[in-house]
């Protein structure tokens, strides 16, 4: 395989390899370092390239793999949702503290889900990947995931109210 079709196949990809990597890592550094080593071993794999189903949740799985690794060997759980994709540049200064607030409180509640809920949620609800590849990625069946992400979804919603209404988490 030649380099340009090569980087055809995993170029539209490499925004999400960084962030997931970037929201299991934590730092910015570390991601791209992550994003670097995963498209290095793809390089290194590129004639096998054509034998996987879907290259995308390769990828995606090989990330996964290679931060928990990271993180294993660094630092133990210490895994965080940091969610700052969403930019509009029409919104008033109040309602960019309010988004704001709402995200650092959101990503305060995902650390009191378990490892694999956040996964889930990460790549169900921020990656928009269905599960069918969510289940490729992580090894699990899609009812299972469907499960999970019910039950991560509302334990967040319950401590959110909780903490709109009576401010406790």
């Amino acid at each position: 395989m030649n380099q340009k079709d090569f980087l055809n196949i995993v170029m539209p990809f490499k925004d999400k390899v960084y962030r997931l990597a970037k929201r299991l890592l934590v730092s910015g550094d570390e991601a791209e370092d992550a994003t670097q080593e995963l498209y290095f071993k793809l390089w290194k794999n590129r004639e096998k390239i054509d034998t996987y189903d879907n290259v995308e949740a390769y990828a995606m799985r090989m990330t996964k793999n290679y931060c928990l690794d990271q993180l294993k060997s660094k630092r133990a759980s210490n895994l965080k949702l940091i969610h700052s994709n969403y930019k509009d540049e029409n919104i008033s200064l109040q309602k960019e503290v309010e988004i704001n607030d709402e995200v650092n409180i959101v990503k305060e509640l995902m650390e009191d889900l378990s490892e694999k809920q956040r996964m889930i949620v990460q790549l169900r609800d921020i990656e928009n990947y269905d599960f069918e590849e969510i289940g490729k990625i992580l090894n699990m069946e899609p009812t299972a995931i469907r499960v999970a992400l019910s039950r991560a979804r509302k334990a967040l919603r319950e401590k959110l109210i909780k903490k709109q209404r009576y401010g406790i988490g």
